[in-house]
């Protein structure tokens, strides 16, 4: 079936609830901690009270009780801020923790002797130098960041380390055995990316899990169209049909679709299959596409729309309110750009190819999602552990990023996904703490392809070639700039600025196509005249709209009204094929040839030779769907497997060919496939579809996660 694991196959020892802690040993465990945290805190604010110098001079005795004393009542104060905070979003938990940062520092220095009074000012000043500190001795010293992030969700998450849980006297094993699913979505592995960089010793953790044999790795067939929303809408929901693309041209809308736009994906998401969710009866989404029918939704695109439905802002608390968390993490993000920055300038000097330029957008972006966001979705992964959620589902979207620009197996793509497994490690430390035992699933929504742009490689974007070809002076264009990635942005930016249309003009106005009014009528403006041409990219698959049709345009008819488009389209460098509707059906035409979809006729030379097994059958199930394209091209494949994005994205996902359609699932070995959900990939037996997984997890669910009346313990 495409798998491989290692020896054995009994439950992982740490998935099953652990023994409880004697009671001492507990006491200790947590003594240590706080020791040390008390010990690095008090160093960094001692030499930030001394940087900013107008406080005086900084006595350590005296400032380590004050700060014993700031502990305490840090301790105190968290659950009133977390009850504060539920009455908003993640925006008033960011207000308040960083003004409760800043209230913690000056109540330290008044009651410090020696130490002048400090204004609020001189109190952020010391909070941004005291993270400053404290950002660098971790690095120095080799610390996971993760780990204290992790700290922070079981001190305050309401559970402490089986904190609740009565101690057991020797002799007693009345243990809690409620158990629990968690699915942790590595965007963009691929398999052959994990063997790779288990080879390296980058995946330390999960290599040690295959070894074990506690979890068994396993290959999953990513249709087209192999992008994000399209993958998502079926592992949580069980949907296939609905997403054709990335975005694309809506008839029943008249307008285009763009799925990382919260209002889009809520559209997507209500088209999606009701009562199917993955995550339904008490589950948690975080940072996802869409929500899986969860109870609870924190950072989901669907429901980003209004800052009030990403989740109450408790649960961004603990984050926002920890000198070590939020502040260090904006200035790590700061170092993560200086890296991107090193990393984009070696490949230029080396000459690496293919490669992209790697703009200021990404530059940045790289910063939030591989630090910022990477910690927030890990202390609300561990602290949703800890509330004893049924079933978690979090997308990590930091090696897809990087891969996108820099390419699939470069060094900086792969230290990304290293650290996705110092992660995964940190949630492995919380599943031996937590009252119920969770079983882990890794998964990934598709693969990448390494491969020169189409632009690259043919001299012009495809909307310009389109336009060359038709002979149209406007051509309505979707660019790249504002990609899949861009989604956890997306989610973020919308809690803080609301909804409407200027937050669309600031992330994604050059993503619309051209509007021009029409004549107004009697209860205000028509609707806009919609664009002659639209022309889309998703990776290396292509889509073209004639939308002034109301019905999807058969050849005959394009052909017609722009003779030349279809054969212009396949004497173009860098295109491999481009499927049409005729009278029969769909058929894939190539420069020589074509193979009618329906029935498997082919006349010439066959233009599916070179691409994946089971291209005919996934370009038959793409053109059978309702917001398919009157014209779909997928670019050429190249015999070593490189494709040609139509972005500019030198590792690309969304069509046909390389590693993109294959998908990475690695799951308790002793949790079986089952063989009726299984079909023939060339020569290989796997699951077809991320809606045969969404029923494969969902069986997993039903027969091993114990779905408890009782409700999830709320935080304190």
């Amino acid at each position: 079936m495409g798998s491989w694991t290692g020896e054995g196959g009994s439950p992982p020892e740490w998935a099953a609830p652990a023994e409880p802690l004697s009671m001492p040993a507990s006491w200790l465990r947590e003594l240590a901690a706080a020791a040390w945290s008390l010990l690095t805190t008090t160093a960094a604010v001692a030499l930030a009270v001394a940087v900013v110098g107008r406080l005086g001079a900084a006595p350590l005795r005296p400032l380590a009780l004050a700060l014993i004393g700031v502990t305490a009542l840090d301790s105190l104060a968290q659950p009133l801020l977390r009850r504060l905070a539920a009455f908003g979003s993640v925006v008033l938990a960011l207000l308040l923790g960083f003004g409760f940062q800043v209230a913690l520092v000056v109540a330290a220095v008044e009651v410090t002797p020696g130490l002048t009074a400090a204004s609020w000012r001189e109190g952020l000043a010391v909070v941004l130098v005291a993270a400053v500190v404290l950002a660098g001795t971790r690095w120095v010293l080799g610390m996971s960041d993760t780990a204290y992030v992790v700290g922070h969700a079981l001190r305050r998450g309401g559970v402490r380390r089986h904190g609740s849980r009565r101690w057991h006297p020797p002799g007693r094993t009345d243990a809690p055995t409620r158990r629990g699913l968690l699915v942790v979505q590595l965007d963009g592995v691929s398999p052959t990316v994990l063997q790779t960089c288990l080879a390296a010793g980058l995946a330390p953790n999960l290599a040690r899990w295959i070894a074990d044999g506690t979890h068994r790795v396993e290959r999953w067939w990513v249709p087209l169209p192999s992008t994000t929303p399209a993958s998502m809408a079926g592992l949580m929901h069980g949907d296939r049909d609905q997403v054709v693309a990335f975005r694309w041209w809506d008839r029943r809308l008249g307008r285009l679709v763009v799925t990382n736009r919260p209002a889009d994906a809520q559209v997507v998401e209500h088209r999606l299959l009701a009562g199917r969710g993955l995550l339904r009866d008490g589950g948690v989404a975080i940072s996802t596409m869409f929500s899986g029918e969860a109870d609870t939704a924190l950072l989901v695109m669907s429901r980003a729309a209004r800052a009030r439905d990403l989740g109450s802002g408790s649960s961004f608390v603990p984050f926002f309110a920890s000198l070590s968390l939020a502040p260090a993490s904006l200035l790590l993000a700061l170092g993560e750009v200086v890296k991107e920055l090193h990393q984009g300038r070696r490949q230029r000097v080396r000459g690496v190819t293919p490669r992209v330029r790697r703009r200021a957008a990404f530059v940045v972006l790289r910063g939030i999602t591989n630090v910022l966001m990477r910690r927030l979705n890990l202390m609300l992964v561990a602290e949703a552990m800890t509330r004893g959620a049924p079933v978690i589902y979090v997308d990590m979207v930091d090696y897809d990023e990087i891969a996108h620009h820099a390419g699939p197996l470069r060094p900086e793509s792969l230290r990304a996904l290293e650290g996705l497994d110092v992660v995964l490690g940190q949630l492995q430390l919380v599943a031996k703490m937590v009252d119920v035992g969770y079983d882990v699933v890794v998964l990934s929504d598709h693969g990448q392809s390494l491969g020169a742009t189409f632009e690259q490689v043919s001299g012009r974007p495809l909307a310009e070639v389109v336009g060359r070809l038709t002979q149209q002076d406007a051509v309505a264009v979707v660019r790249a700039e504002a990609g899949e990635e861009w989604g956890p942005l997306n989610t973020l930016i919308t809690s803080v600025v609301g909804g409407g249309g200027r937050r669309e003009r600031l992330l994604l106005g050059r993503n619309r196509p051209e509007r021009r009014p029409g004549p107004a009528g009697p209860a205000g403006p028509a609707a806009a005249i919609p664009p002659e041409i639209v022309v889309i990219a998703s990776g290396n698959l292509g889509m073209i709209w004639f939308p002034r049709h109301t019905e999807r345009v058969d050849l005959d008819h394009i052909e017609t009204a722009w003779p030349g488009l279809v054969a212009g389209l396949l004497l173009t460098r860098g295109i491999g094929l481009v499927m049409v509707r005729t009278d029969g059906g769909c058929v894939a035409l190539g420069p020589a040839g074509a193979h009618h979809l329906a029935t498997g006729r082919v006349e010439g030379i066959d233009p599916l030779v070179g691409y994946p097994p089971r291209a005919a059958q996934d370009l038959r199930r793409l053109g059978e769907l309702e917001a398919c394209g009157d014209l779909v091209v997928i670019s050429a494949v190249e015999p070593n497997g490189q494709v040609h994005a139509f972005e500019g994205q030198v590792g690309s996902h969304g069509g046909l060919g390389g590693e993109q359609n294959d998908g990475l699932l690695v799951h308790p070995a002793h949790w079986k496939v089952d063989e009726d959900l299984l079909d023939l990939v060339g020569q290989e037996r796997m699951m077809v579809g991320s809606w045969t997984v969404h029923e494969q997890l969902t069986r997993w669910r039903e027969h091993w996660v114990q779905t408890s009346t009782e409700p999830a313990r709320e935080p304190v």
